[in-house]
């Protein structure tokens, strides 16, 4: 048995085959009452239009190149969620590439979307400003989401404000009383500017002869090897901020294999908020970034930018908070200090 065509839907509908297209592609020029009989139509008949010919009848693919820095990072999971969304809604679908992987093989995905013809490019997460990126950038609309690099004319940036992010993990661990404060870095300008936001509010309270960093990368092992290192010194540190979910993950793991309890002994931050700091035998305290809202709101500059090619790229922030859990108390001693409550499991 053949499939329907178009034709097929414009003979039950009574109506012309450019009718029918015009309705597919969601025109608003179509009366209502054609509207319903084409939908109809398409109903019974299980009419399912050809993808790659209205590809070629319309110049777009209806695609999108999806580029992760790291497929591994649990971050990306609810960013790709909103992200999806928002495309959904528009008719378009996302194709996957793991950064990761390309750097392994030594390949570069961003080529094989070109190749492809997506109607766009999102890059999600911090990478490497290869060639072929440059070069994809200036060919067709592009948005940076979830991180502040690569900086390309006329590509929108989408992402968490990460000062601030960081200054609500110092001011609660201040705020609890802690005063030897390590920060396990992360690496790129995101890296850059936590470390900077979390030093410059422990000079604010006159800590900054008690701030430590130690440099990460962004793995669960990098997390736990940091924090290793950190408690391996005479003043150890009260409290540690991780760049992220995954290196405290790490950094929880450390503290537990070396005789110490958290948050008795050491209070932990996270960074992304990720359904790890979510888990109840984890319970951290992370800063949200609200990953989710990147993700549509990348979709959305990437849906503006198809519109309008060449309008200016600019630099969009939304707001992180901090979730409060088990992970972070007054260190001991301090029962009474500061303020912050962690959040006990239900």
């Amino acid at each position: 048995m053949r499939a329907p065509t178009i034709r097929d839907v414009a003979e039950r509908a009574g109506v012309s085959k450019s009718l029918v297209s015009l309705v597919l592609r969601g025109s608003a020029q179509v009366r209502d009452e054609k509207r319903q009989a084409v939908l109809a139509a398409v109903e019974e008949l299980g009419y399912r239009p050809n993808a790659a010919a209205r590809s070629l009848s319309e110049r777009r693919t209806r695609t999108v190149g999806v580029l992760l820095s790291d497929m591994r990072n649990p971050w990306f999971v609810e960013l790709l969620d909103g992200l999806n969304s928002r495309l959904h809604d528009s008719g378009l679908r996302m194709l996957l590439a793991d950064g990761h992987l390309n750097r392994r093989l030594g390949e570069d995905l961003t080529r094989t979307f070109m190749d492809l013809g997506v109607d766009g490019l999102i890059a999600v997460g911090t990478l490497p400003v290869s060639q072929a990126l440059r070069t994809a950038a200036g060919q067709i609309p592009t948005v940076v989401a979830g991180a502040r690099e690569p900086v390309l004319p006329g590509v929108d940036i989408v992402a968490g404000d990460d000062e601030h992010g960081a200054r609500l993990a110092t001011e609660h661990l201040v705020g609890l009383g802690h005063r030897r404060i390590a920060h396990i870095a992360g690496q790129g300008m995101v890296g850059e500017l936590r470390r900077r936001s979390f030093e410059a509010v422990m000079r604010e309270h006159g800590l900054a002869e008690a701030a430590i960093v130690e440099q990460g990368d962004l793995t669960e092992e990098g997390g736990y090897r940091a924090t290793v290192r950190l408690l391996s010194t005479p003043e150890r540190p009260t409290a540690v901020f991780a760049f992220n979910d995954i290196a405290c993950v790490g950094a929880l793991s450390a503290a537990e294999e070396l005789g110490l309890r958290v948050p008795r002994d050491l209070s932990l931050v996270g960074y992304d908020n990720t359904y790890l700091s979510r888990l109840r035998h984890l319970w951290l305290t992370s800063v949200d970034n609200a990953s989710h809202d990147v993700g549509r709101r990348a979709a959305q500059h990437l849906l503006d930018r198809i519109a309008d090619p060449a309008r200016a790229g600019e630099v969009v922030l939304t707001a992180p908070v901090l979730e409060v859990r088990g992970s972070t108390a007054p260190p001991r001693g301090r029962a009474g200090a500061g303020a912050g409550t962690p959040v006990a499991p239900n």
